[in-house]
């Protein structure tokens, strides 16, 4: 799939294409609804579907206040890529684009460079300075400047299908639940680095310590259970397995800094400093406790491992 950095890297000679706009944090089924509509417009158009995303998201910008993201530039890539999408610019989100009128949003990227025969949006869709352009405005737009329209109905289970939703399903632990709204598990992804290795030494469960990027959506604290997976894998190398993961501050050992450690069920031999890992939260085991002693947190967190086990169905 094609990627470009912001509108001047869409090559000169590319022709028109069907356009689905939006921040797409999450990729969740309200996503997924609108980037089928997109790639149904394209293929009876006989044109490619261009994805269009914002990085970093707009409310970091326009508020202050960077949200919990879901899935990083990477990964939203990818996941639009296996919807159908043929290429994506991302549109580095700045206070001068912000400034920019509906009409100056759309001739600059939606018309000169990528030449839109159609735009796809969420029917809820608001763009350009204060956000002055929706739906209505678009249309009007695409009438001056040749481009149909499509609106996408928000997708709701009861309640609206929103990337604020899953996020805050997440910050409750509620793994399970925000992966209904996902249609997949929420993952994380970092390096593996070394930490306090008391996992290995003391407690006989070797974990791998993960370094997240900043504002990563990290479920609240915690014992899940779940999967860890190589990002890439050497040919012939194991890549993913079952794992018992831990969110949080290490209250028994007076812990103040929040991190993410995952334990692959029943291994001791694995050396994963270094590597870049990913993390995929099935289900809550239970939050956050503090033991009176060391003795009691084994115990602990044997019955985890066990629980973790029957949950991925592990022999």
């Amino acid at each position: 799939m094609r990627r470009w950095d912001g509108p001047e890297g869409v090559p000169s000679e590319w022709g028109r294409s069907v356009v689905a706009v939006g921040v797409f944090d999450g990729v969740h089924r309200g996503h997924q609804a609108l980037l089928a509509t997109a790639v149904e417009r394209g293929r009876a158009l006989d044109l490619p579907v261009v994805v269009v995303t914002f990085d970093p998201h707009p409310e970091a910008v326009l508020r202050g206040v960077a949200p919990a993201v879901l899935t990083p530039v990477e990964r939203r890539i990818a996941l639009v890529e296996g919807y159908g999408a043929d290429a994506v610019c991302v549109m580095p989100f700045t206070k001068d684009l912000s400034a920019r009128t509906p009409e100056e949003f759309v001739r600059a990227l939606l018309v000169d460079r990528l030449h839109a025969a159609a735009v796809v949006v969420g029917e809820d869709f608001r763009f350009g300075h204060r956000a002055a352009g929706d739906l209505g405005v678009l249309t009007e737009l695409g009438v001056e400047y040749d481009f149909s329209v499509d609106g996408v109905a928000l997708v709701a289970d009861g309640e609206t299908i929103t990337s604020t939703r899953v996020r805050a399903l997440l910050g409750e632990g509620a793994v399970a639940e925000a992966a209904e709204l996902l249609g997949r598990p929420h993952r994380v992804e970092g390096e593996i680095v070394h930490g306090a290795a008391r996992g290995r030494e003391l407690l006989g469960f070797p974990t791998a310590n993960m370094d997240l990027a900043p504002h990563t959506a990290v479920p609240g604290d915690g014992v899940y259970a779940g999967w860890l997976s190589r990002v890439e894998s050497a040919a012939g190398h194991e890549s993913l397995w079952p794992a018992a993961i831990s969110v949080g501050s290490n209250p028994t050992f007076d812990g103040a800094e929040r991190t993410v450690e995952a334990y692959a069920l029943d291994r001791d031999d694995l050396d994963l400093y270094g590597v870049r890992m990913t993390v995929d939260f099935t289900a809550r085991i239970r939050g956050q406790e503090r033991f009176d002693s060391i003795d009691d947190l084994i115990v602990a967190m044997r019955r985890d491992v066990d629980r973790c086990r029957e949950i991925l169905v592990v022999d």
